[in-house]
Parts: structure tokens; sequence; C-alpha cells
């Protein structure tokens, strides 16, 4: 894929040059020198104050997807009761996860286009008494914004351990880690912080180290050997210093923008993008307004028109936006306004275009 002018993909998203900037520095071997050491932590403490938690925050070498399956197989064994929340591809996929790693999995699934009921959830947590609920804040591919509060307070009256994918919202909207009782948090480097696809990180309560203690899992996407490994300075691979400082760089730019203000400028494109979106007369995919997240707006595809048709009209002009996929594949594309993708300027531009395709 070339690069557009105009480019709204939901992930990975645009690398501002600034950021891009810090992979061109020669920097020294992770596994030796000291400052390595210092920096990942400092990009730790930033992402814990980020994310809201007293906790760990670990930075892992690898896709987003290497914090899913690295948290779940870290905790869980053959038979543990899994109780998975869903209303979306993600939320799914988690549940089949479960089921190949040979767990025991009750789903409590949710329409695609509406958020999940805690009083059902309640209910399935305390007749089947998991010993992990897992659920996902924004579902990327129908851009419903799960409450995720809720949730953690049944996990924590159930005793249960709480793991949510919160990969396409965390530095976009607000995450509390603590206050939500999220033990294992998951989020990837390609979305809101504006990095290519090469961090894994997962926040880590307590309560979670000492379930990944006793399960004792041994791979390459193992949590447990950074429990003191970066303290201790051995590391289980050889890291990635170049995507750990630019790590660092954008938390720290974020936290300097000031998360308020990080947070605002997300809602306020959001609400740009709906309002226009409404005045174009397309329909957003989720059934209420409130629960469009503030990352990426999922939008049906007008009548008269095929996907593959839209997305290459609007390629001819420069601008790039998502499809969607599973179900949802060639019914809704999506517009990713998360991270430097927030800006309201942007998403102007190819709103214009595609308003201007679909009036001829």
């Amino acid at each position: 894929m070339k690069t557009y002018p105009i480019g709204l993909v939901p992930g990975p998203v645009s690398v501002p040059k600034d950021i891009r900037e810090v992979y061109a520095i020669d920097f020294g071997s992770a596994d030796l020198e000291d400052d390595f050491f210092e920096l990942y932590g400092k990009a730790s403490d930033l992402l814990k104050n980020i994310l809201s938690t007293k906790g760990d925050a670990v930075i892992m070498s690898g896709e987003g997807m290497l914090a899913l399956w690295g948290a779940l197989k870290s905790v869980v064994s053959p038979g543990k009761r899994v109780l998975a929340v869903s209303n979306g591809i993600f939320g799914e996929g988690i549940a089949q996860m479960a089921r190949s790693l040979g767990c025991e999995v009750r789903e409590v699934s949710f329409d695609y286009d509406s958020i999940p009921d805690p009083d059902v959830i309640r209910k399935e947590a305390l007749a089947f008494r998991p010993f992990i609920i897992t659920a996902v804040h924004c579902e990327t591919p129908s851009g419903v914004l799960n409450p995720i509060k809720p949730i953690g307070q049944i996990a924590e009256e159930v005793g249960a351990l709480f793991y949510v994918d919160f990969v396409s919202s965390a530095c976009g909207t607000e995450v509390l880690v603590d206050d939500w009782h999220i033990d294992l948090g998951l989020l990837g480097s390609q979305k809101a912080l504006s990095l290519p696809p090469d961090l894994a990180i997962i926040t880590v309560s307590e309560k979670a180290w000492d379930a990944i203690a006793a399960r004792n899992y041994e791979g390459y996407d193992a949590l447990l050997p950074w429990r003191d490994g970066p303290g201790k300075k051995e590391l289980p691979y050889t890291h990635n210093w170049h995507a750990v400082a630019a790590l660092f760089k954008a938390a720290d730019k974020l936290l300097r923008e000031g998360l308020e203000n990080v947070y605002k400028r997300h809602e306020d494109v959001k609400n740009y993008c709906l309002k226009r979106l409404k005045n174009m007369g397309l329909k957003v995919f989720a059934r209420e307004e409130r629960y469009s997240s503030p990352t990426v707006t999922a939008v049906c595809v007008p009548e008269n028109w095929d996907w593959e048709g839209l997305d290459s009209s609007l390629r001819e002009r420069g601008v790039v936006l998502g499809g969607s996929y599973g179900p949802l594949k060639g019914r809704l594309f999506r517009i990713g306004h998360m991270g430097s993708q927030a800006d309201k300027e942007l998403v102007g531009k190819a709103l214009d275009v595609l308003q201007e395709i679909l009036n001829n």
C-alpha cells in the first residue's frame, strides 16, 4: 500500500515525523546497556500515569495481539473457567482464544451495535463463577465503546481476574485501570500512541502477578519473566530499544498536551465526524450515538454503493479509510480518528472528499 495524503485507517495510524526520527538513532544493545533499562523504567512509569495504575506496565516487543495472547496464556490453563463478554469480533475472538487453550468458556453475547448489559453479565458470573472475565473496551471493527467499570465491579464481586482489551481506546479516551478493577490491561503501540506496530503493553495487578506465578507458563509471550526481569536487567529476549525510545517520546507528548486535552480533542473530532456524516444522510453503525468510540467511527456503506467501489473512488482522490471484517466485511467502513489522526482538519478533508463522491 502506498502512502495517501489523507490517511484515516483505524490503525496502524500515521506516525508523526518526530516519532519517526527516533527510529533513526543508532542505539546500542538493549541486552547490555544500563541506559536502556533506565529508559524502559521511565517509559513504563509514563504509561502507568496515563493508564492510572499503581501496578506494573510491561512493555514487550511485538504487535498488540502478543499482549492478548501473552496475558491469557500466562494465567489460564486447561479447564479454567472463562466468562467472555462479547458484543463484537474481538470479544468473540478472545473467547475463541480461551477455547483453543482448553478453557471452559461461557460467552455472554450482545448485539454488535449495542453495549453489554451489566445485569445479564452479573447473573452469568454468579452462576458460572469464572476464574477470569474478559472484555473489550473499544470494538474497533464496529466502532462501539463499551463501559468497563461495571464489568470490573462484577469481576471483583465474584473474585475473578479481569482482562480488558483497550488496544484501540487507551490514550484516546480515559482508561482508569485501578478504578475499573482491571488486572490485565492490553494495549498496542499502533493506535492512539501513534507508533508503528512493534510494542505490546500489558498492565499487571498484584492479583494477576500471583496468578501468573501459579501458572508458571513458559514461552516467548510469557509475562512471568517481566515481573523481575527489568529490575534485574535480565530480559527474555533482545528488546527493541528504538521502539521503547519512541514510546517514551509519544507518552511524554501526551502528558505534555494534558490528558484532559487529549481526550477532548478525540471527543471533539468524533462529534464533528458524526455531525458531518448525519448531514450527508449516512448511518453510523452504533445503535446510539453515545455508544460511538472517540477513536473510530464505523459507518454503514450507503445504498447503491459497495465498499470496494467506494474505497477505490476515495483512494483515487488521495483518501484511505478502513473497511471492516468478519460478519461486518463489506457492510461498514471506518474512519480512524485516533492519535495523530484525531485532527479535525484532516478528518474534514476526508469527509469533503466523501461528500463529493456521494453527490456525484
